[in-house]
């Protein structure tokens, strides 16, 4: 049986595991949290290394893509320094395919996303490729970026600004903290209460909530009008939360295993084993090849029926 785990800077709460079964090859998949503490991340990186079939980082990103342009976080690079046998993955790679495949299947599939359809993502230049095919099928985008990051009220609408804007100013976001740009650990868990009041239009206003899970959550006000969540890496509690919360369904972009959808660093390091080969030598194309043997399609969650 292969092993797959991911190691999260998340909360230790978070933590699961499913045995399941790709192609005719068997995976043991866990999740294992350590509550934003960096150091402990990196002892259990190297623990592993060498001793399971692919790892996972959650919790951060190690690289952003930005139209053809990649950008490396710092601390992100620091934590794959602890694996030097085992192949290791952050996710990047199969934002940029398996989430752009599920825009256009909803697109094509569901009325759920749809030219003129309201989307507001909280954050997109960590899913630059989601982005991009939301503009492309003609949604009418909001990209919240320096509302929710920078708490400055300027919403950009087109990805040729966001384009801009990220060039501007990933270069130095990447040599910060990553407690510094995205929640880690019991923050992952907590609201910043002043900018759910401040914005809370920006989310009444929607069709469609997208992006990072924990982002949307952070900043999500009460009283959602049956709104759409279009995200991953959600689990049973995280359903209750939306469901308080007004929100009418729930799009995962990864498979729900066991209750819950993994993020996409373990589904990506899942790829990598049935591949064969070593991150660095997988294509967009080989990704995509992989997810239509597997059938991956967008698991939609009404949450209306679940009350």
């Amino acid at each position: 049986m292969k092993q797959v785990v991911s190691v999260s800077l998340g909360s230790t709460k978070r933590d699961h595991q499913v045995e399941v079964e790709f192609l005719g090859e068997k995976f043991a998949i866990s999740r294992r949290g350590t509550d934003g503490d960096f150091d402990r991340a990196f002892a259990l990186l190297q623990e592993l290394d060498g001793r399971v079939d692919a790892l996972g980082l959650g919790g951060l990103d190690v690289y952003i893509y930005v139209g053809r342009k990649r950008y490396a976080i710092r601390d992100g690079l620091k934590l794959m320094e602890a694996v030097k046998h085992t192949p290791a993955v952050d996710g990047s790679g199969l934002k940029n395919t398996l989430e752009r495949e599920a825009v256009y299947f909803l697109a094509r599939e569901s009325g759920l996303i749809r030219a003129g359809t309201r989307i507001l993502m909280v954050s997109s230049m960590d899913r630059f490729g989601m982005a991009e095919a939301l503009s492309e099928v003609g949604c009418d985008m909001t990209f919240g970026d320096l509302i929710f990051t920078a708490g400055i009220p300027y919403p950009i609408k087109t990805v040729e600004e966001l384009e801009e804007i990220a060039n501007k100013t990933v270069p130095e976001m990447v040599k910060m903290p990553i407690h510094m740009l995205y929640p880690t650990g019991k923050k992952q868990e907590e609201q910043d209460e002043a900018k759910v009041r401040k914005f809370a239009s920006y989310y009444h206003d929607a069709e469609v909530i997208a992006g990072d899970f924990h982002l949307i959550r952070r900043y999500m006000p009460d009283g959602l009008n049956k709104q759409v969540i279009f995200t991953n890496t959600t689990t049973r509690g995280d359903i209750e939360f939306l469901t308080k919360k007004g929100a009418g369904c729930l799009i995962t972009t990864t498979p729900v295993l066991s209750g819950r959808s993994f993020g996409t660093n373990v589904m990506e390091a899942v790829l990598v084993v049935l591949s064969g080969k070593p991150p660095a030598e997988i294509s967009p194309a080989d990704y995509l090849e992989l997810l239509h043997k597997l059938n991956f399609r967008p698991q939609i969650i009404h949450l209306w029926e679940e009350k």
